[in-house]
């Protein structure tokens, strides 16, 4: 985003609790810092502890845990790029950078589930005899699920704060890990009150198919995005709404909202007299653009097309209108 831009995305956003671009990305920053370093102390534990007490649930609640490493280094990339201006190559900016990186952050944590998965049922058909787990993966394991209900607030706290989809698929995933690790500690319970450490390997099946469903949820969020895909309509009411209070100006249609990371892209048809002057008709769709941004926090841009009354609704398959949004 160029300084031109900031500027007029910061001032058109009042409202004191929005996060100028700068201020976010810092967030942004922070936020993944502190998951990078609490997922490596969390995954050298699990994974160390796992191994020396023989759970098989608690090292893979720890490959878990070392993928989010993965993911808080591939935030700090992202937020990086995000940061760089708008160029020849990228006239929209670089904010989908942090799609891109929850994309890959998907693909990260599907295939961490499934090595889990898949060792744990190639261990069941071996049936290789296993000792009951000790009693220090009991302890690491709570230890898990306090830190990762922390690194969950964290995580949504920030991602709210900012309007960032990775952080938000960040915190979900914690909060994913904090129900992976309460089962893993369910399972080493029974497996040592039972004397059946077969559950610690039932407990790992279930983990592995939890991590690849999360992946999944993950991908399709990010590819939504993508695709620009998932319109909210209560966006597109705002839009159609802010339309209404400008007089003159009527009929909005082909409107189409796309996300850039935290940001909107608006587009949108309007209608005006058709003897008005192209200066009244500029300053009517000045007046949408700024009723627009009144209404909606976080406009990158917006451009009005405006139409002679009674030629607009055109035939093209693309954008909505008040009926076609409530036809979905």
């Amino acid at each position: 985003m160029n300084a031109a831009s900031c500027n007029r995305f910061i001032d058109s956003n009042p409202d004191p609790a929005y996060t100028p671009a700068m201020d976010r990305n810092d967030i942004v920053r922070r936020a993944a810092g502190v998951s990078l370093a609490g997922n490596a102390v969390l995954a050298a534990a699990k994974i160390t502890v796992g191994f020396l007490a023989g759970s098989l649930a608690v090292v893979g609640d720890g490959i878990d845990s070392s993928t989010d490493v993965v993911i808080s280094i591939v935030a700090l990339a992202a937020t990086a790029i995000s940061m760089k201006p708008s160029d020849k190559e990228h006239p929209y900016g670089h904010a989908r950078a942090e799609t891109t990186a929850t994309t890959i952050l998907a693909f990260f944590i599907f295939f961490a589930g499934a090595q889990l998965f898949l060792s744990t049922i190639h261990s069941l058909r071996e049936g290789s005899a296993r000792e009951i787990p000790g009693s220090i993966a009991l302890w690491v394991t709570l230890g898990s699920v306090l830190g990762k209900l922390a690194l969950a607030w964290n995580q949504r706290t920030a991602g709210k704060k900012t309007g960032s989809s990775m952080l938000m698929a960040n915190a979900k995933n914690m909060r994913n890990d904090v129900l992976i690790s309460a089962s893993v500690l369910v399972g080493l319970a029974l497996s040592i009150l039972l004397e059946a450490p077969i559950a610690d390997s039932i407990v790992a099946l279930f983990v592995g198919l939890w991590v690849m469903k999360s992946a999944v949820e993950v991908f399709s969020e990010a590819n939504d995005e993508i695709m620009d895909g998932k319109a909210d309509p209560a966006l597109y009411r705002s839009v159609f709404e802010a339309v209404k209070t400008v007089p003159g100006a009527g009929n909005p249609h082909r409107a189409r909202v796309r996300r850039l990371a935290s940001l909107y892209d608006i587009d949108l048809d309007i209608e005006i007299d058709g003897r008005t002057t192209v200066r009244e008709a500029h300053d009517i769709s000045q007046a949408v653009e700024r009723a627009i941004k009144s209404r909606i926090d976080g406009v990158y841009d917006i451009v009005v097309h405006v139409e002679p009354a009674g030629s607009g609704e055109h035939e093209e398959q693309y954008g909505l209108n008040e009926r076609r949004l409530e036809e979905k």
